[in-house]
């Protein structure tokens, strides 16, 4: 999840609603479904939330107006519960006396919520977050103080958190963290608590990062930092560190663009993706196990993550899918599908107009309808007999790059359950996959921190080149292809691409000497003809950049962009694209193309 959390203590009083206000524009790029604003004045608290844009929600509430010298601010991208009023954020107790925001994933939430009505608190959101400030309560009505309310409360969470705690009776915010950004500002007249930097840097640029683990209690000008885990002496406050950049840079993380920042975002975005509740994953496999036939259909790089799917579903569950793109779908299924058919539409925005009548056209003959999509409450979840959400935050860069492999991923764990209730594998051997699954993160984060520079200067030296060919095979055959688009769409340089075995069949007549052909070569199973393909390629003096974790693969190329090894064959296009978007990337900069707005795409192509 990837919302944007502001926390605003002013030292000397004085009004906070409008610095919230305009704190939550600036974080508007983490989340921009709905929003926000909880004060406290005179022992109460003041709230005024709704869905919607921050502009649009303040000409309608006047969101200046609320009272207090002290207050939380939330701007959300959905991920339980769709965008509304009632799930805005910031969420409430049962007396109105404890605001909490939250950034994270709270697993355990359904257990927690049923614990907490069986003792009579009353909820209103269908929100993972509500079940944050109930248990404060619980807390305090059993004699807690608040900060051991909010320990308790934290200690009892599973899953991931940024939070920021408002009590009607105190001058004092809470926040912690675990596996959610969340830093704190430390300026003249206020202190602040923020989920990044461009929240308060008009005011300060004196920054204190919180470690996983922290809890800082903010109250009169000073902060108290204590480990959530051994809470009861405060531990040394750290230096607060000055950031030279302007707003706009922060807004990227101090990076160039979103593209980047988005890439160097994947490892948390999968393992987000990778906290998918059990019984989601469960219910889609149900639907498609029970079915005759499965087809997969999509759009653009949605549609490469439906090729890997059904590569991914052939080589572990032993299931024959077909994948067809959206524009063609009724076209190329005829009149063929039944009330047996199972359709798993895959959609970033959850808008993709060709999408949306690929399913409406499957439902006409009866078929069940499920979807993966990036956007809580769009339209496809509405069209669709059961959904599961991806957890990448929002994507701003137009070219898909998290929202790719978060895809994947979930195809990835929908895969291995597929195989495991219909007897390909067992338990074991399923545990052991899903265990090297939740290592793909660190994998992603190596390939990024150890590589990323010198594909940059490959970049340097092939962006001028016209045309480029991306070869793959088996299931990295979507891999290249998703290369090819990557480039194609940020850089205008001509790609395309090809399954590695039909290079003979015409895309080897293009090979010059220096022409660049990109190979994606694992030491899988195609791994002995892959390399037969490259030495066609340099028969005919063609300049071979390969991805790869092979010593011989590298031997036969001008430029490598290694991988780590010992990834599982069906795992690999996880750790395979990443090399290939920071190319694009590096490519399209190179010439002098702004990456994050290419040319004629829109992010959510809702046209026919």
């Amino acid at each position: 999840m990837c919302c944007g959390i502001i926390g605003v203590l002013a030292i000397d009083g004085g009004s906070v609603a409008h610095v919230i206000r305009e704190s939550l524009k600036r974080l508007e790029y983490r989340g921009y479904d709905s929003i926000g604003v909880a004060t406290k004045y005179n022992g109460r608290l003041y709230i005024k939330k709704d869905k919607g844009k921050i502009d649009e929600i303040h000409r309608k509430l006047n969101l200046d107006a609320l009272p207090g010298d002290i207050g939380i601010g939330h701007t959300r991208w959905a991920t339980h519960g769709e965008p509304s009023q009632v799930n805005s954020h910031p969420h409430t107790d049962c007396k109105n006396q404890i605001a909490v925001v939250h950034n994270g994933i709270i697993e355990n939430f359904l257990e927690l919520r049923k614990e907490l009505i069986e003792r009579g608190h009353k909820f209103k959101s269908a929100t993972d977050t509500e079940v944050i400030p109930h248990l404060i309560e619980s807390f305090i009505e059993d004699g807690y103080t608040l900060e051991d309310a909010v320990q308790s409360t934290l200690a009892k969470l599973h899953g991931t958190y940024a939070i920021v705690v408002l009590y009607s009776h105190l001058k004092k915010l809470i926040c912690a963290r675990k596996e959610s950004p969340l830093i704190l500002g430390v300026g003249e007249r206020a202190l602040y608590c923020a989920s990044d930097i461009p929240a308060f840097l008009p005011m300060t640029n004196k920054v204190l990062f919180l470690n996983d683990g922290d809890l800082a209690i903010l109250q009169g000008g000073e902060i108290q930092l204590r480990r959530i885990q051994s809470f009861s002496s405060p531990i040394q406050i750290r230096k607060p560190v000055l950031i030279d950049w302007t707003p706009e840079m922060a807004q990227k993380g101090g990076m160039p663009h979103f593209m980047l920042k988005e890439i160097h975002e994947q490892p948390k975005a999968v393992q987000n993706t990778l906290r998918i509740r059990t019984e989601e994953i469960d219910r889609l496999v149900k639907l498609l196990n029970e079915a005759n036939e499965i087809i997969l259909t999509a759009a653009g790089t949605s549609y490469h993550a439906c090729l890997y799917g059904g590569y991914l579903f052939a080589k572990l569950a032993k299931i024959n899918s077909q994948q067809i793109i959206s524009s063609e779908f009724s076209e190329k299924i005829g009149e063929t599908l039944t009330d047996k058919s199972a359709i798993l539409a895959i959609s970033q925005s959850g808008e993709t107009s060709d999408t949306l009548n690929a399913i409406n056209y499957a439902r006409n003959y009866g078929a069940k309808i499920s979807a993966i999509t990036n956007v809580v409450g769009s339209s496809i979840t509405r069209s669709a007999d059961y959904f599961i959400y991806t957890l990448a935050g929002p994507e701003i860069g137009v070219a898909a790059t998290k929202t790719f492999l978060v895809q994947i991923t979930t195809l990835a764990l929908l895969g291995l359950t597929l195989a495991e209730i219909r007897g390909i594998l067992n338990n074991s051997e399923v545990q052991d996959l899903r265990q090297q699954l939740f290592n793909i993160p660190k994998l992603i984060e190596q390939v990024i921190e150890k590589r990323e520079d010198s594909i940059k200067v490959t970049a340097d030296l092939l962006a001028h080149k016209p045309n480029f060919l991306f070869l793959g095979r088996g299931i990295n055959t979507p891999t290249a292809m998703e290369g090819a688009l990557k480039l194609k769409e940020i850089s205008y340089i001509h790609a395309e691409a090809y399954p590695a075995g039909e290079s003979k069949h015409g895309p080897i007549a293009l090979i010059e000497p220096d022409f660049p052909v990109v190979f994606i070569a694992p030491q899988d199973n195609t791994f002995d003809r892959i390399v037969g393909n490259i030495m066609e390629m340099k028969a005919r003096g063609a300049r071979i950049i390969s991805v790869t974790d092979s010593r011989k693969i590298h031997d036969l190329s001008d430029h490598t962009f290694w991988v780590p090894k010992g990834v599982p064959d069906i795992f690999t296009p996880l750790v395979n694209i990443v090399p290939l978007q920071l190319f694009s990337y590096y490519s399209a900069v190179r010439r002098n193309h702004n990456p994050d707005k290419p040319r004629n795409l829109a992010k959510s192509v809702t046209v026919l």
